[in-house]
């Protein structure tokens, strides 16, 4: 392999870019336009790489505009990592972006101006915009809709969403057999109008919830006789109007 020659001298320092001059007037005011991009601590080595390369990229737009429009399509491999992982499917990051607002993983304000950068990206694919679509102003607030949607997915589970601890001691099987016995027991709605049949007393149960019910009962010990598909059961003691 030939050696490259040897320089003919030092390198001249980079030149600022002329498009960012009507955003700060050197390259130390970059510092303060990136300093509200904050790394969150618990994110994946993966997720920190893509992040502080995004904020890195808009800080070296001083010197070259287009990385800017780069910082934010490469943010975009965070973003869609962590709602992967968060939502536990592998889905485009469309489909995951709509399903974090729907769910409200995040609001809807955020998913909107997260749907704004995804949009870019494919026009970027598709060659109807071009890397200089953005500046340094717009891709620092693009990109620090990514570092808000993950700070906000790397949190733990709300309460709402962790599941629910049954404190009692009730096994699930016990559980199961006393809300049976309730649902026999508990009175038909003020709308409904029922009969009996020599005094037998009719329960409304579909056939097919009536199988899944015995179906679980007969996991343990208790069988639960589902009523046959279409007929009443004499076993109910729930009262009629």
């Amino acid at each position: 392999m030939n050696p490259l020659p040897p320089l003919p001298g030092p390198l001249p320092l980079p030149a600022p870019d002329p498009r960012v001059r009507d955003v700060v007037l050197d390259y130390a005011d970059m510092d303060a336009l990136v300093a509200q991009l904050v790394l969150p601590g618990e994110a994946s080595m993966y997720v920190m790489s893509a992040m502080e390369t995004s904020r890195e990229l808009i800080r070296h737009s001083y010197y070259r505009y287009e990385f800017a429009t780069v910082a934010v399509t490469h943010s975009l491999f965070a973003l869609e990592h962590v709602l992967a992982e968060r939502l536990a499917i592998p889905d485009p990051l469309q489909d995951l972006i709509e399903r974090a607002g729907d769910t409200g993983l995040i609001p809807a304000e955020l998913a909107a101006e997260l749907d704004r950068s995804r949009l870019l990206r494919d026009r970027l694919t598709q060659g109807t915009a071009t890397s200089a679509a953005l500046g340094p102003a717009r891709a620092i607030a693009m990109v620090r809709a990514v570092f808000d949607a993950v700070s906000l997915l790397l949190r733990a589970p709300s309460a709402a969403e962790a599941p629910t601890v049954d404190l009692s001691g009730e096994q699930p099987q016990d559980r199961l057999a006393r809300l049976w016995e309730e649902h026999r027991r508990a009175p038909y709605p003020d709308s409904f109008r029922g009969i009996d049949v020599e005094s037998v007393e009719l329960i409304l149960l579909d056939a097919d919830v009536a199988a899944l019910v015995q179906r679980e009962m007969t996991v343990g010990s208790t069988t639960v006789a589902s009523p046959p598909s279409g007929r009443a059961s004499p076993t109910s003691t729930r009262s009629c109007p």
